[in-house]
């Protein structure tokens, strides 16, 4: 091993000015944080060197790849460049070679480094001008034990499974040193010098970092955390100092645990009080990729004691959505103000302060925030007290947490005003805004009072702590998060004007704040062991939402929306990329693809199965066993459904005994009715059929006389399905029906590919899996689906709202796996003329609309127009009888805006007139005219047609008064035919000035769905992936919907040929992206549906609507 100069010899001035030309390239020695002062030192030294002129000095570079950027921030700051360089130069070309310039402005990278992008294309250069050089090039950005994938990508760095353990590489050292040997002018020694430096202080050791999962190891378990944070909201960065009260269970050396982008100053290990285990030094590593830091210790860390890890830290406000991040407001007067916030979930506390970022890690937390005496403090607990340290400074001292996880923790620095009321239960909830806004916050305030009471009550467990805050932030990526204490919301989450919010904005926010309310207890509480049972979150919040809002908002007609939620995770969870509920994972970004309509939307579906499976009763009595069992702990799959089963339900007056197996049996006496119950309710068994396996079932009913043959089978779409005797996939399925002879409810449990149902008599029709309470879809063989058809058009109330929009739901489904014709999903819809209710006609329009998108992007003109002219005929009647107001019930209210708005897209001349008319009045007043909320969707859509409107309509956008409209107008302005506006929205969205990039999603997604705009989406998406992926996160909820959003409606085999041409030129990480597959898998059987449908909806169309 070759020994490196110490840092004390290297920082002496006749060092660095005679004696760097004979440094070699690269040695294996180690460096600790100790040498930060005289690394930063040499630096100076050396930027002021006579040896580099003025041009030279600004080509200094600090390439530390993925290792250490702290020491990578410490010697780009002190060289205060806001450029970095890197030139190599030949013996041949001592003056003209200057091969790249890797220009970094402060948001292009970590700490002023080049990505790893832009290293690529930097050494391609290298390599076209300065071949001698190339490899020292590489060399220089791509240390060993960078990895092997990301090794192959630059052909001069050892292929191998990971670094050598000295830190260096046999073959490449000859190769570097020979290269050095050839620099001609002393300042390229000189520069050479100072990245070997800096290269071997930052990895060196690399080999030795103690730890190789991406789990934590768990025999160092955090007690309690004392945080101090410090954020500068005029330089936008922060400082923090952590010390953990740790339990160790077995001896190590080691203290490992996550930090991401901060820069560690300091770190001690410190024995408790009486232990004669002490630790003298400790040595900091960092294992970048894995988001890991390690505290090496001088003496082994002894089993059975405690210990106190201390870290002081710097970094960055974060300018994405995740960790300590900055937001912004512009007030009336056009002034811009910053404040700070935190989002964790979930793997992003460590983006705040060093520690053990794992669920099951659950500790408690004492924070304290320095803030300027202008600004507010806000965390999870109440303000104990205020600290005056200077006359600028006033530090925060907040009360010490309940016991939970990292991903919770939340803090916020900012100028927001409050209101409060007290619960019944004596909760002290708060909801905070941006000053302006404050009026806006009434509505959230007596909801949130109403749905914590409801949950105490519910759950029959205590809020358990003194207060709740709800905040809205004036930017951020998700609807809500759910920290305790203080949940967070978009602003269009949780404010609302009485006088211009429409009733979808009221439902919307009712439901969201339920949600995260609903999180207090399922999540906060008691809280999935790992990421892989995210849905024992998730699913329960979004499940708990219709329970709650059920009881404490009845006009809102809650459940009217809830069926809607089962269908979209149908959507997903019929390709072939979708997942298991509960689905094993490690890697963050992963961990994030998490949060999709599987582990929200299936959830809440299965739960509300399970409910109507159990009875309510039985279903709440387990899951208060659940929590109150659970409490501050973590928990699995099992675990729910150990306390689920353990409960012995009953129906009506039958009697029941709990078994010494701990399963419930109903006696032999039990009706049809209850026909599941005659045997072992094995709760586990069923669930687990629902949650382990991907997918969901297709049940096939055939009739024969009063014998029902009912057969279930793998519902997947797709041209690569197997058939059903390929998959083996079995569901325990709790089937319901009703028939012609009895809207009495039937139940009939299905464990087995095939069972026989005996009716005590004939029926004319059979309706399965009633009310769509069940997660699984119902095909009726023969003339069964004939029966059904003739029953809506001669009857369609004879069975309920949800019955008839599964039905339209369900053929059309059907038609996707070739099981029905179009012609005959087409026939179905004609009773929609009769329609009135809001679940079969938004799910009647979900299923029509995307056909003749479809067809958008075929151009095929004629047959698009005519289906239109259908759709819209359809709906005439129902659209004609809309009054152009705010009257009516929650759910009448948003059915105008859904029909008046489709109408008027569709330019149904009536629709459009009234709305012109509307728009103009509103325009010539200036934006004075009051416009009725749920109208006001219609009414833009059609003034933004005109070049004048759009501009009006944006000017508006930018007003304070028009905050509740927003994304009102946003989604009319996205409706132009202008091409060069539908760019500058995107443009605009990304940049983030005038429309906030939080509503980029939205916007480039509106634009794709745009016969104008759906070029310009794809090509945006392509150019901008890097800038996207950095802003949203790779594998978050926002890439996933930009991807498939701006994709959904392709299908042509060059469109598809573009998308996978795209996709699979990415890195790995990116290409594999799940929604990215489903992307594929959309298009293709678009592809394949089009193909197969086409000519016949064109005949269907000619004969039905000529």
């Amino acid at each position: 091993m070759s020994i490196w100069p110490s840092a004390d010899k290297l920082s002496s001035s006749a060092y660095a000015s005679t004696q760097l030309d004979a440094i070699q390239l690269w040695t294996g020695n180690c460096c600790e944080y100790s040498m930060m002062p005289k690394l930063v030192s040499l630096a100076e030294k050396l930027t002021s060197s006579s040896e580099l002129d003025h041009n030279w000095q600004t080509a200094i570079s600090v390439t530390l790849g993925y290792r250490d950027s702290f020491i990578a921030y410490t010697m780009w700051s002190t060289m205060h460049h806001s450029h970095s360089t890197v030139c190599l130069q030949t013996e041949q070309a001592s003056s003209s070679c200057f091969i790249a310039s890797c220009k970094q402005s402060k948001n292009d990278g970590s700490n002023g480094m080049c990505s790893i992008s832009t290293t690529r294309r930097y050494r391609r250069l290298a390599a076209t001008h300065c071949p001698d050089a190339a490899s020292a090039f590489a060399f220089s950005f791509h240390p060993p034990g960078f990895g092997a994938e990301r090794s192959s990508r630059f052909g001069s760095v050892r292929r191998g499974a990971g670094p050598r353990p000295d830190g260096c590489d046999s073959e490449l050292r000859p190769r570097a040193q020979a290269v050095g040997t050839a620099m001609a002018a002393p300042c390229w020694r000189t520069v050479l010098a100072v990245l070997e430096v800096v290269s071997t202080a930052c990895w060196a050791g690399s080999a030795v970092f103690p730890w190789d999962g991406v789990r934590l190891p768990k025999h160092v378990v955090p007690l309690h955390y004392h945080l101090v944070i410090h954020p500068n909201l005029s330089t936008l960065t922060f400082t923090g100092s952590v010390a953990i009260d740790v339990a160790v269970t077995q001896a190590t050396r080691a203290v490992v645990l996550h930090s991401k982008r901060l820069n560690v100053t300091g770190a001690a290990v410190e024995a408790g009080a009486g232990s004669s285990c002490a630790v003298r030094a400790v040595k900091v590593l960092e294992m970048q990729p894995r988001e890991q830091l390690a505290l090496l210790a001088a003496e082994p860390l002894c089993a059975g004691h405690r210990y106190t890890v201390t870290i002081q830290y710097a970094a960055k406000l974060s300018d994405t959505f995740h960790g300590f991040y900055k937001s912004t407001y512009r007030t009336q007067e056009g002034e811009v103000r910053v404040l700070a916030s935190t989002h964790f979930e979930p793997t992003s506390a460590r983006m705040a302060f060093p520690c053990f970022d794992e669920p099951a890690f659950k500790a408690t937390f004492s924070v304290k925030i320095r803030r300027d005496p202008n600004h507010l403090a806000l965390s999870n607990m109440p303000l104990v007290k205020s600290v005056n340290i200077a006359s600028w400074l006033v530090e925060d001292h907040f009360d010490t947490s309940v016991k939970m996880s990292t991903y919770l923790v939340a803090f916020i620095i900012s100028d927001f005003k409050s209101i409060s009321k007290v619960s019944s239960h004596g909760v002290k909830i708060s909801v905070y805004t941006v000053p302006e806004k404050i009026n806006q916050a009434h509505y959230a305030l007596d909801a949130a009072v109403k749905l914590l009471d409801f949950y105490e009550d519910y759950f029959s467990i205590p809020y358990p702590l003194p207060k709740q805050d709800l905040a809205a932030i004036p930017d951020f990526q998700s609807g809500a998060m759910e920290n305790w204490g203080l949940t967070t919301y978009r602003e269009s989450a949780l404010l609302y004007d009485p006088e211009k919010s429409s009733a979808s904005s009221r439902l919307w926010i009712t439901m969201i704040i339920a949600h995260e309310l609903a999180h207090q207890w399922f999540g906060n509480l008691v809280t999935m062991e790992w990421w892989n049972d995210l849905w024992l979150n998730e699913g329960f919040a979004k499940f708990m939402e219709l329970l709650s809002v059920n009881v404490t908002h009845p006009e809102l007609r809650v459940e009217d929306y809830f069926l809607k939620r089962c269908f979209d995770a149908m959507e997903s969870d019929a390709l072939n990329s979708s997942h298991p509920v509960s689905t094993p994972m490690e890697d963050p970004a992963q961990i994030l693809e998490m949060f999709d309509d599987i582990s929200y939307e299936k959830g809440a579906c299965i739960l509300n199965m399970l409910r109507e499976y159990l009875t309510a009763d039985v279903f709440k009595a387990g899951l208060v066993q659940y929590l109150q069992k659970y409490s501050y702990q973590n928990t699995k799959n099992e675990d729910l459904w150990d306390s689920l089963t353990n409960i012995c339900p009953t129906v009506g007056t039958e009697k029941c005994e709990l078994l010494g197996d701990g399963f419930c049996r109903r006696n032999q006496q039990s009706s049809s009715s209850a026909h599941w119950t005659k045997e072992t309710l094995d709760v586990k068994a069923m669930m687990d059929t629902w949650t382990l396996q991907k997918g969901f079932p297709l049940v096939t009913v055939t009739v024969r006389g009063k014998n029902v043959h009912v057969a279930q089978e793998h519902y997947r779409k797709g041209v690569d399905s197997p058939s059903p005797t390929e998959n083996g996939y079995l569901w325990q399925i709790p089937l319901t029906y009703i028939t012609s002879k009895s809207n009495t409810v039937e139940r009939f449990l299905m464990r087995t590919k095939t069972d026989v149902i005996i009716l005590p008599e004939e029926v004319e029709w059979i309706k399965f899996n009633v009310d769509m309470s069940g997660y699984y879809i119902v095909h009726y063989e023969d003339d069964g689906w004939d029966r059904l058809i003739n029953l809506l058009r001669e009857n369609h109330t004879m069975i309920s709202s949800n019955d008839r929009a599964s039905l339209i739901n369900n053929i059309f489904q059907l038609v996707r796996i070739k099981k029905l014709s179009i012609s005959k999903a087409f026939d179905l819809t004609l009773y929609m003329k009769w329609e009135t209710q809001i679940m079969p006609i938004l799910q009647g329009m979900n299923e029509l609309v995307p056909i003749y998108k479809l067809m958008e992007r075929r151009d095929m003109d004629d047959t698009e127009k005519h289906l239109k002219d259908y759709i819209v005929n359809l709906l005439k009647d129902l659209i004609d009888k809309q009054f152009w107001s705010d009257e009516g019930s929650v759910s009448e209210r948003i059915l105008r805006q859904s029909l008046l708005l489709f109408a008027c897209v569709r330019r149904y001349q009536p629709c459009v007139d009234k709305a012109e008319e509307y728009f103009s009045k509103w325009q010539k007043s200036n934006g004075t005219v009051r416009l009725p909320a749920d109208v006001k969707t219609a009414v833009y859509a059609v003034g933004a047609q005109t070049s004048e409107g759009w501009d009006f309509l944006l000017n508006k956008y930018q007003h304070h008064s028009f905050s509740v409209d927003k994304d009102k107008i946003a989604s009319a302005l996205s409706l132009t035919r202008n091409k060069d506006k539908l760019q500058w929205l995107m443009d605009e969205a990304l940049r983030g000035d005038i429309i906030k990039t939080q509503d980029f999603p939205f916007i480039i997604v509106s634009v794709a769905r745009n016969p104008s705009g759906y070029h310009l989406a794809w090509t945006f998406l392509r150019e901008n992936w890097e800038k996207l992926v950095e802003k949203f996160e790779l594998g978050s909820p926002s890439i996933a919907g930009i991807v498939t959003g701006v994709t959904n409606q392709y299908s042509t085999r060059p469109q598809l040929a573009q998308v996978k041409e795209f996709f699979s030129s990415l890195e790995e990480k990116s290409a594999q992206l799940r929604c990215i597959q489903q992307a594929i898998e959309t298009i293709e059987d678009n592809i394949q549906w089009m193909d197969r449908n086409f000519e016949e909806i064109k005949t269907w169309l000619q004969k039905n609507h000529p």
